[in-house]
């Protein structure tokens, strides 16, 4: 599980760094907000597609041989986006790297499940680990554009590498492991799948991820016209939001285990409210306090959506994980160029105002859901 974890982590990298990239594009080719959001969106059209494709793939046939290759394809993608001035190519290079994200989750999603053997907390540390490769995106992007602009964006390729290398690791030990567990105690019943429960908690995860993906793409723009602090004021907002996820992905696990896990993603949809409203309303240096009760209000649930998924659908754990895990970041992207649209005709405010109404949307479509039946020891 922590070579898993660490692999997730080099992969993740890549879902933040298409966002951390946009105020270098809106800097150096004085792209508008529109522009650069449709790069978000490119990332994240064909990745929110082809997501549920792998994961039904994977629900018939074990592919482990993906999370490598996966690694290495969404890498690439982004390692060639800074290379050329060709908008067209730009976006050809990151709709690779989204295609990369999307084969990578089902089947990491399924494989962690298979390792964990159920465990809460096993699945908390595989989802810490993409949260920490998403935080650290936006000082590794900055840290590499500070070398040599944007054509230095084929230094980002080495967590691609790194990632490859820890998820083949990570699949021998597996298969050694099972090796020494006899078939018959491997082997389970599962219940049947409860689809209308998991459209309801999908339809919450699409709220949270419009949220967390239009704070991403902007709040570094939006940081820096609030605080006048310039660009590290902008880095410092976007990395504090990320941050969260390494708190917010282990109180989660810790809070579901005292008081159940829907009660948990319910409060944090409502949290969540409140810290955007903060976030876009509040001027100055107080706009960081919120910052950090949105990160944690998007973050606590999101090791929760991945086990209550898997438990809707305990026959359907690829697409399940795909949808819960994979889609809770690229289908956010959707919705970017209609802010970046909305900021370039208003102002950036008004384009994230909207963002406060979509976690209230989630809390409603949470309430109606029941715990779903285990079918395995939870620890």
């Amino acid at each position: 599980m922590l070579l898993l974890a660490l692999g997730h982590a080099c992969v993740d990298v890549y879902q933040g760094a298409v966002a951390a990239l946009v105020p270098f594009f809106i800097a150096e080719r004085a792209y508008t907000y529109a522009a650069a959001s449709g790069i978000v969106l490119a990332a994240s059209l064909l990745s929110s597609v082809v997501q549920p494709l792998f994961g039904a793939l994977t629900d018939k046939w074990a592919m482990p041989w993906l999370l490598p290759v996966s690694a290495l394809v969404g890498g690439t993608g982004v390692a060639l986006a800074g290379v050329g001035d060709d908008y067209a190519l730009t976006l050809l290079a990151v709709a690779v790297s989204g295609i990369g994200v999307a084969a990578y989750h089902p089947e990491a999603a399924r494989v962690a499940r298979r390792a964990s053997r159920g465990s809460h907390t096993a699945m908390s540390w595989f989802s810490l680990g993409g949260n920490l490769g998403f935080a650290t995106a936006p000082l590794l992007t900055a840290a590499v554009v500070a070398t040599g602009g944007l054509r230095a964006s084929p230094l980002l390729v080495v967590p691609a590498l790194a990632g490859a290398a820890l998820c083949v690791a990570a699949l021998r030990g597996i298969r050694v492991a099972e090796a020494a567990v006899p078939k018959s105690a491997a082997a389970q019943v599962a219940p049947a799948d409860d689809w209308p429960s998991f459209l309801r908690l999908s339809g919450a995860v699409v709220c949270r991820s419009i949220v967390f993906t239009g704070l991403s793409t902007f709040i570094s723009l939006y940081a820096h016209q609030r605080t006048g602090g310039g660009e590290a004021a902008g880095t410092a907002a976007l990395f504090v939001l990320s941050l969260g996820g390494a708190v917010g992905t282990v109180a989660g696990g810790r809070l579901a285990a005292r008081h159940g896990r829907l009660p948990v993603v319910r409060w944090s949809y409502a949290l969540t409210v409140l810290a955007v409203a903060g976030v876009v309303l509040v001027p100055g240096p107080a706009l960081f306090l919120f910052v950090v009760l949105a990160s944690a209000g998007l973050y606590v649930p999101f090791s929760l959506h991945i086990t209550l998924g898997q438990d809707y659908l305990p026959r359907r754990i690829g697409t399940a994980g795909g949808v819960t895990l994979g889609l809770t970041v690229s289908v956010g992207g959707l919705a970017t160029p209609l802010i970046g649209a909305l900021a370039d005709t208003t102002s950036l405010g008004v384009a994230l105002a909207p963002l406060i109404i979509l976690p209230a949307l989630g809390w409603l479509l949470l309430r109606a859901l029941r715990e779903p039946e285990r079918t395995a020891a939870r620890g």
